[in-house]
Protein backbone atom coordinates (compact mmCIF):
# COMPACT_ATOMS: atom_id res chain seq x y z
CA UNK A 1 0.00 0.00 0.00
CA UNK A 2 1.17 3.55 -0.74
CA UNK A 3 2.06 5.51 2.38
CA UNK A 4 0.43 8.75 1.25
CA UNK A 5 -2.62 9.72 -0.79
CA UNK A 6 -1.52 10.58 -4.32
CA UNK A 7 -4.04 13.44 -4.42
CA UNK A 8 -3.83 15.27 -1.10
CA UNK A 9 -0.62 13.64 0.25
CA UNK A 10 -2.19 12.82 3.61
CA UNK A 11 -0.97 9.63 5.25
CA UNK A 12 -3.00 6.55 4.35
CA UNK A 13 -4.17 4.60 7.37
CA UNK A 14 -4.68 0.89 6.77
CA UNK A 15 -7.61 -0.59 8.65
CA UNK A 16 -6.78 -4.16 9.66
CA UNK A 17 -9.51 -6.81 9.76
CA UNK A 18 -9.70 -10.58 9.34
CA UNK A 19 -10.45 -10.09 5.65
CA UNK A 20 -7.12 -8.28 5.31
CA UNK A 21 -5.33 -11.54 6.03
CA UNK A 22 -7.44 -13.84 3.86
CA UNK A 23 -8.17 -11.81 0.73
CA UNK A 24 -6.09 -10.05 -1.86
CA UNK A 25 -6.69 -6.31 -1.75
CA UNK A 26 -6.02 -3.72 -4.41
CA UNK A 27 -3.33 -1.23 -3.50
CA UNK A 28 -4.84 1.89 -1.97
CA UNK A 29 -3.59 5.00 -3.71
CA UNK A 30 -5.98 7.69 -2.49
CA UNK A 31 -7.59 8.42 0.86
CA UNK A 32 -11.34 7.91 1.47
CA UNK A 33 -11.93 11.68 1.53
CA UNK A 34 -10.47 12.15 -1.96
CA UNK A 35 -12.13 8.99 -3.25
CA UNK A 36 -15.52 10.39 -2.22
CA UNK A 37 -14.93 13.49 -4.33
CA UNK A 38 -14.61 11.43 -7.51
CA UNK A 39 -18.18 11.30 -8.83
CA UNK A 40 -18.85 8.30 -11.05
CA UNK A 41 -21.51 8.79 -13.70
CA UNK A 42 -24.60 6.78 -12.83
CA UNK A 43 -28.21 6.72 -13.94
CA UNK A 44 -29.52 7.72 -17.35
CA UNK A 45 -26.90 9.08 -19.70
CA UNK A 46 -26.83 10.18 -23.33
CA UNK A 47 -26.37 7.02 -25.39
CA UNK A 48 -23.66 8.69 -27.46
CA UNK A 49 -21.62 11.00 -25.20
CA UNK A 50 -22.39 9.75 -21.64
CA UNK A 51 -23.70 13.12 -20.50
CA UNK A 52 -25.91 12.50 -17.40
CA UNK A 53 -29.41 13.28 -18.63
CA UNK A 54 -30.85 13.78 -15.16
CA UNK A 55 -28.46 16.70 -14.54
CA UNK A 56 -29.57 18.83 -17.49
CA UNK A 57 -32.79 20.66 -18.25
CA UNK A 58 -35.42 18.47 -19.93
CA UNK A 59 -35.55 20.85 -22.90
CA UNK A 60 -32.00 19.71 -23.79
CA UNK A 61 -32.91 16.02 -23.83
CA UNK A 62 -34.30 14.35 -26.95
CA UNK A 63 -35.24 10.75 -26.28
CA UNK A 64 -32.07 9.00 -25.09
CA UNK A 65 -29.73 11.74 -26.28
CA UNK A 66 -28.62 15.20 -25.25
CA UNK A 67 -29.33 18.05 -27.65
CA UNK A 68 -25.61 18.42 -28.47
CA UNK A 69 -25.41 14.88 -29.82
CA UNK A 70 -28.68 15.35 -31.70
CA UNK A 71 -27.09 18.35 -33.43
CA UNK A 72 -23.93 16.36 -34.25
CA UNK A 73 -25.97 13.50 -35.70
CA UNK A 74 -28.20 15.83 -37.71
CA UNK A 75 -25.11 17.34 -39.36
CA UNK A 76 -24.25 15.41 -42.52
CA UNK A 77 -20.57 16.31 -42.04
CA UNK A 78 -20.41 14.38 -38.75
CA UNK A 79 -23.29 11.94 -38.73
CA UNK A 80 -22.49 8.36 -37.77
CA UNK A 81 -18.74 8.62 -37.28
CA UNK A 82 -18.49 8.31 -33.50
CA UNK A 83 -20.53 5.30 -32.38
CA UNK A 84 -20.41 6.33 -28.74
CA UNK A 85 -18.33 7.52 -25.81
CA UNK A 86 -18.17 6.01 -22.34
CA UNK A 87 -17.08 8.45 -19.63
CA UNK A 88 -16.39 7.20 -16.10
CA UNK A 89 -16.47 10.33 -13.94
CA UNK A 90 -18.10 13.75 -13.88
CA UNK A 91 -15.63 16.53 -14.55
CA UNK A 92 -16.26 18.27 -11.25
CA UNK A 93 -13.99 20.87 -9.66
CA UNK A 94 -12.03 18.23 -7.76
CA UNK A 95 -11.27 16.11 -10.84
CA UNK A 96 -10.54 19.26 -12.84
CA UNK A 97 -7.74 20.10 -10.40
CA UNK A 98 -6.42 16.52 -10.43
CA UNK A 99 -6.30 16.39 -14.24
CA UNK A 100 -4.62 19.79 -14.34
CA UNK A 101 -2.01 18.54 -11.89
CA UNK A 102 -1.55 15.42 -14.04
CA UNK A 103 -1.38 17.06 -17.47
CA UNK A 104 0.10 20.49 -16.94
CA UNK A 105 2.28 20.02 -13.86
CA UNK A 106 3.67 16.67 -14.99
CA UNK A 107 2.49 14.54 -12.07
CA UNK A 108 2.58 11.31 -14.10
CA UNK A 109 2.04 9.02 -11.12
CA UNK A 110 -1.63 10.10 -10.94
CA UNK A 111 -2.31 7.86 -13.96
CA UNK A 112 -2.00 4.91 -11.57
CA UNK A 113 -5.11 6.01 -9.66
CA UNK A 114 -7.38 5.51 -12.66
CA UNK A 115 -5.66 2.53 -14.28
CA UNK A 116 -7.82 -0.30 -12.92
CA UNK A 117 -11.12 1.51 -13.48
CA UNK A 118 -10.15 2.27 -17.08
CA UNK A 119 -8.92 -1.29 -17.62
CA UNK A 120 -12.25 -2.75 -16.50
CA UNK A 121 -14.17 -0.42 -18.84
CA UNK A 122 -11.87 -1.20 -21.77
CA UNK A 123 -12.42 -4.93 -21.31
CA UNK A 124 -16.18 -4.43 -21.62
CA UNK A 125 -15.81 -2.62 -24.95
CA UNK A 126 -13.90 -5.39 -26.81
CA UNK A 127 -11.79 -3.33 -29.22
CA UNK A 128 -9.29 -4.51 -31.83
CA UNK A 129 -7.13 -1.41 -31.34
CA UNK A 130 -6.75 0.91 -28.34
CA UNK A 131 -5.82 4.30 -29.75
CA UNK A 132 -4.76 7.15 -27.44
CA UNK A 133 -5.68 10.55 -28.86
CA UNK A 134 -2.26 11.93 -29.85
CA UNK A 135 -0.70 15.23 -28.92
CA UNK A 136 1.23 17.28 -31.42
CA UNK A 137 5.01 16.85 -31.23
CA UNK A 138 5.30 20.31 -29.70
CA UNK A 139 2.63 19.67 -27.04
CA UNK A 140 4.08 16.29 -26.08
CA UNK A 141 7.50 17.88 -25.69
CA UNK A 142 6.01 20.52 -23.39
CA UNK A 143 4.25 17.95 -21.16
CA UNK A 144 6.74 15.12 -21.37
CA UNK A 145 4.07 12.45 -21.95
CA UNK A 146 0.69 11.79 -23.53
CA UNK A 147 -1.93 11.51 -20.79
CA UNK A 148 -4.12 9.05 -22.71
CA UNK A 149 -1.17 6.79 -23.43
CA UNK A 150 -0.17 7.00 -19.76
CA UNK A 151 -3.57 5.62 -18.75
CA UNK A 152 -3.11 2.62 -21.02
CA UNK A 153 0.47 2.00 -19.95
CA UNK A 154 -0.42 2.04 -16.24
CA UNK A 155 -3.31 -0.35 -16.96
CA UNK A 156 -0.85 -2.74 -18.60
CA UNK A 157 -2.47 -2.33 -22.02
CA UNK A 158 -0.92 -1.79 -25.45
CA UNK A 159 -1.42 1.48 -27.34
CA UNK A 160 -1.75 1.44 -31.12
CA UNK A 161 -0.66 4.70 -32.71
CA UNK A 162 -3.01 4.97 -35.67
CA UNK A 163 -3.13 8.75 -35.60
CA UNK A 164 -0.77 11.71 -35.62
CA UNK A 165 -1.78 15.17 -34.47
CA UNK A 166 -1.34 18.17 -36.73
CA UNK A 167 -0.05 21.00 -34.56
CA UNK A 168 -2.43 23.85 -33.89
CA UNK A 169 -3.80 26.09 -31.15
CA UNK A 170 -4.88 24.36 -27.95
CA UNK A 171 -8.44 23.00 -28.13
CA UNK A 172 -9.17 24.37 -24.65
CA UNK A 173 -8.82 27.91 -26.02
CA UNK A 174 -11.47 27.42 -28.70
CA UNK A 175 -15.24 27.84 -28.48
CA UNK A 176 -17.59 25.01 -29.35
CA UNK A 177 -18.33 26.56 -32.74
CA UNK A 178 -14.64 26.97 -33.49
CA UNK A 179 -13.96 23.33 -32.61
CA UNK A 180 -16.78 22.05 -34.80
CA UNK A 181 -15.57 23.95 -37.86
CA UNK A 182 -11.89 23.16 -37.56
CA UNK A 183 -10.23 21.48 -40.53
CA UNK A 184 -9.08 17.90 -39.88
CA UNK A 185 -6.64 17.93 -36.97
CA UNK A 186 -5.27 14.39 -37.41
CA UNK A 187 -3.52 12.37 -40.07
CA UNK A 188 -3.49 8.60 -40.40
CA UNK A 189 -0.53 6.34 -39.82
CA UNK A 190 -0.74 4.13 -42.91
CA UNK A 191 1.28 1.25 -41.45
CA UNK A 192 -1.80 -0.39 -39.88
CA UNK A 193 -4.58 -2.41 -41.51
CA UNK A 194 -7.82 -1.07 -40.02
CA UNK A 195 -10.46 -2.24 -42.50
CA UNK A 196 -13.47 -3.42 -40.52
CA UNK A 197 -11.63 -3.14 -37.20
CA UNK A 198 -13.37 -2.03 -34.02
CA UNK A 199 -11.40 0.90 -32.63
CA UNK A 200 -11.50 2.43 -29.17
CA UNK A 201 -10.19 5.98 -28.81
CA UNK A 202 -8.80 6.92 -25.39
CA UNK A 203 -8.75 10.46 -24.01
CA UNK A 204 -8.98 12.24 -20.67
CA UNK A 205 -12.02 14.53 -21.08
CA UNK A 206 -15.07 14.66 -23.34
CA UNK A 207 -15.97 18.33 -23.69
CA UNK A 208 -17.69 19.07 -27.01
CA UNK A 209 -16.78 15.79 -28.71
CA UNK A 210 -15.03 17.59 -31.55
CA UNK A 211 -11.60 15.99 -31.06
CA UNK A 212 -13.01 12.48 -30.88
CA UNK A 213 -15.22 13.04 -33.91
CA UNK A 214 -12.30 14.33 -35.99
CA UNK A 215 -10.41 11.14 -35.14
CA UNK A 216 -13.42 8.89 -35.72
CA UNK A 217 -14.21 10.53 -39.07
CA UNK A 218 -10.68 9.98 -40.37
CA UNK A 219 -10.66 6.35 -39.23
CA UNK A 220 -14.11 5.57 -40.65
CA UNK A 221 -13.25 7.11 -43.99
CA UNK A 222 -10.14 4.89 -44.04
CA UNK A 223 -12.33 1.80 -43.68
CA UNK A 224 -12.53 1.20 -39.92
CA UNK A 225 -15.57 -0.53 -38.49
CA UNK A 226 -17.17 0.95 -35.38
CA UNK A 227 -15.23 3.70 -33.64
CA UNK A 228 -15.97 4.22 -29.95
CA UNK A 229 -14.31 6.36 -27.29
CA UNK A 230 -13.48 5.94 -23.63
CA UNK A 231 -12.79 9.07 -21.61
CA UNK A 232 -11.98 9.49 -17.96
CA UNK A 233 -14.40 12.39 -17.51
CA UNK A 234 -17.44 14.06 -19.07
CA UNK A 235 -17.55 17.82 -18.66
Amino acid sequence: MSEYCLFCHEELIEHISWSTFFSKREEELVCPSCQEQLEEITGKRCDICSRPLERIDAQYVVGTRCSDCVRWENDSEWQGYLAGNLSIYLYNDFLKEIISQFKFRGDYILAKVFAQKLKASIRMLHADYLVPIPLSTERQFERGFNQAEAFLREAGLHSTHLLQKIHGEKQSKKSREDRIHLPQIFQLNDSFAISGKRILLIDDIYTTGSTLRHAAKLLKKAGAGDVFALTLARS
